[in-house]
């Protein structure tokens, strides 16, 4: 077997023929082309800025591997085609917007839809979050929206639920209220009251009671006051 220790390349061509040489623009990525043996280019499609750091392609990327970043900034997307799990967001403060309206489907049937140009959103179905209320003295938070009062004082006294400021809740806010104790409560009842030294009322009063057996009462917010409906 033959033994070579060293081998000379003439760079000082053109590029072409065989001579070894680069071409294309200042900054462009070599590859190889088809034009002649041992020829390489390159284009204004693919460069590298050397001072910068920074790769840039005009064009489609393929990748039939796994892509790894520290920041993904997406300026247009046609389709994400996935499955499984996904997960966005880590903090609490983290804020995901969309411009456009919004479909969920299962199979054929809308699950739910928020449309921007009628600006109304239709589910399926709805539940809001239920809150069991065994203690005499609850007091309502926004998380809330219905509470199902199970509370039972003995000897027979009031049960009182706090409702805060519709300021805290926002113009729009719902929230429930359903004495579930099936026996009658006598002279006891169940009383809405606000928050100590606020201002704001029940359908222009400072409390409002519930009284009978069972009784419920819905109430919205308009930001300033709560309304019964």
């Amino acid at each position: 077997m033959a033994n070579f220790g060293w081998a000379y390349v003439n760079c000082s061509g053109s590029g072409g023929g065989g001579t070894g040489g680069a071409e294309g623009p200042s900054g462009s990525i070599q590859f190889m082309t088809a034009s002649g043996e041992g020829v390489s280019s390159g284009s204004t499609s693919l460069t590298y800025d050397n001072t910068l750091n920074i790769l840039t392609l005009s064009g489609t990327l393929i990748v039939t591997g796994t892509v790894s970043a520290s920041v993904f900034q997406y300026r247009d997307i046609t389709i994400i085609d996935a499955t499984g799990s996904t997960f966005f967001g880590d903090t609490i403060d983290d804020i995901h917007s969309r411009t456009g309206s919004l479909e969920i489907w299962s199979g054929t049937t809308a699950i739910l839809s928020a449309s921007s140009y009628s600006q109304q959103t239709f589910v399926k179905g709805f539940g809001g979050n239920y809150t069991n209320v065994t203690s005499s003295h609850h007091t309502a938070s926004t998380s809330e929206h219905v509470l199902g009062i199970n509370a039972v004082v003995t000897p027979p006294a009031n049960v009182y639920v706090t409702i805060p400021s519709p300021a805290d809740f926002s113009a729009g806010a719902i929230l429930v209220i359903k004495d579930e104790v099936t026996s009658a409560r006598g002279l006891s009842n169940i009383t809405l009251t606000r928050s100590v030294d606020d201002t704001y009322t029940f359908d222009g009063d400072p409390t409002y009671i519930l009284t009978g057996t069972m009784p419920a009462i819905s109430l919205y917010s308009n930001g300033s006051n709560w309304f019964v409906f």
